[in-house]
């Protein structure tokens, strides 16, 4: 084992600036860090920057070549989406297509790596079918979604700024930011 701390990768969020899905990603993020890893968040923001993917070459120094350096250098994963009729948003899609990238590395796409997942819906349904979406995604990437994913109903209002008032909500996320970082660990990561 390398002496450098695991590197965990949150790419998810929404347009809106400070959205549910966003927060609850950095909330499992903070769950990483507290087990020890180095994490790196790719929010909304971040992601709005990135042109839809096209297979041109990446530009250096571009919000898609970093979150893809990021990618080639993690460890494991953390994804966020919220339900959008009943399956990921595009703006986490186009991300996730930018791996495309890594199709030639010495680790192709995921291979191997731990990916936790988390869905936000305001309800309950769409929350299913964006976690089985996540993990169909990361299973054709070659990843191993973590045994638990977050389904989060958004509609109580659970997050203000960056906190989450509701205990079950709250310890779902450290669930899957510990997961993450034990399955990094029990592959030999690091």
């Amino acid at each position: 084992m390398a002496d450098r701390p695991l590197r965990i990768v949150g790419i998810g969020g929404t347009t809106r600036p400070g959205s549910s899905t966003e927060q609850a990603l950095a909330l499992a993020l903070a769950a990483a860090a507290d087990a020890g890893a180095h994490t790196q968040l790719f929010g909304g923001e971040r992601l709005l920057a990135i042109p839809h993917y096209s297979g041109e070459p990446l530009v250096p120094g571009s919000d898609a070549a970093a979150l893809v350096a990021a990618v080639r250098d993690a460890d494991g994963l953390i994804l966020a989406s919220p339900g959008y009729h009943g399956s990921i948003s595009g703006l986490v899609k186009n991300a996730i297509d930018y791996l495309e990238e890594t199709a030639r590395d010495r680790r192709v796409y995921l291979h191997g790596l731990p990916v936790g997942l988390i869905a936000t819906a305001f309800g309950w349904q769409a929350t299913g079918g964006t976690l089985l979406a996540m993990r169909s995604i990361v299973h054709a990437l070659r990843g191993w979604p973590t045994p638990f994913g977050a389904a989060i109903n958004t509609s109580g209002g659970p997050f203000h700024d960056g906190c989450c008032a509701d205990p079950r909500i709250a310890d779902q996320l450290a669930l899957v930011g510990a997961q993450v970082v034990e399955f990094a660990l029990g592959r030999g990561a690091a």
